[in-house]
């Protein structure tokens, strides 16, 4: 299949040429098998246009794997469902909590560190293997826009004072071994320059590498519960109040669907849907 010569808005406003490879790619992240990927292709093949938006290109795939199948639609709207735990970031924190709880870190949220100068309210602290790591989580409740240079030269200045406090400590206080800036959305350039001459640990939707959000995410079957297909945005906020943030978690605690007043029918699809995005 030849892609046309199409330019295509994204939401950061910037036109860039329209990538075949990469809408093919983001569908078999899904999991839709190839016969659905080729026709979903071929259908926005023959509706793009110039200047069409990256949203109108979404929302054509999202609805036909719908159709298909729920589950695809579900792991194909990853990235916007990660944007729906704002907005106030702290479901954000909660959820990296959860998904490092599953790769074997013991986790703590909006733990209060002693620095040298100040003391800092961090994100998300981590132990695993007798590391200690401070975890700072930048949420971003717009598409488009990207975590710059600003957010980890700020996060090792924290880290550094804390670093100085645990070396000036008379209590044996353990100095943390690492810092890791977590971002729903993307770095610049400048942020993933600094982050590697300064050693932080960056972590964002697609880095690093393969082991970006998405990637841990697939692998461990830890999608989030504005995944869902069939949970209304009302029922999702509820959920996400009540600390419920993954699907797995939603599936094991279910009565809380009953506390929100599902019906029986829709109960059993709900979780359901919630087994198999967890792989139950």
């Amino acid at each position: 299949m030849k892609s046309k010569a199409i330019d295509i808005r994204k939401s950061s406003g910037e036109v860039v040429p329209f990538s075949l490879e990469r809408l093919s790619a983001s569908l078999h992240h899904s999991g839709a098998d190839k016969k659905t990927i080729e026709d979903i292709l071929q259908k926005v093949m023959d509706e793009l246009y110039q200047g069409i938006t990256t949203r109108e290109i979404y929302n054509r795939a999202y609805a036909m794997l719908k159709r298909k199948k729920p589950v695809f639609a579900s792991k194909y709207k990853l990235k916007k469902a990660i944007y729906e735990l704002g907005p106030t970031g702290f479901p954000f924190e909660n959820f990296i909590s959860t998904l490092l709880m599953f790769s074997g870190y013991e986790t703590r949220v909006g733990e209060v560190v002693t620095g040298k100068c100040v003391s800092h309210e961090i994100d998300v602290l981590a132990k695993k293997n007798g590391k200690t790591i401070l975890i700072e989580c930048k949420f971003h409740g717009e598409e488009g826009r990207k975590c710059n240079v600003k957010v980890p030269l700020y996060i090792q200045s924290r880290y550094q004072d804390v670093c100085n406090a645990a070396s000036k400590s008379r209590k044996g206080a353990k100095t943390p071994d690492e810092a890791w800036v977590v971002t729903n959305t993307r770095f610049t350039e400048d942020a993933v320059a600094y982050g590697k001459c300064a050693g932080l640990y960056l972590l964002s939707w697609d880095y690093p590498g393969d082991d970006g959000l998405r990637n841990r995410i697939d692998r461990l079957a830890l999608y989030p519960i504005t995944v869902s297909t069939l949970l209304s945005q009302r029922e999702k906020e509820f959920l996400l109040s009540r600390d419920i943030v993954l699907c797995r978690q939603l599936h094991k605690d279910s009565f809380y669907l009953d506390h929100l007043g599902i019906s029986d029918t829709r109960k059993r699809k709900i979780l359901d849907e919630v087994a198999s995005l967890s792989h139950f």
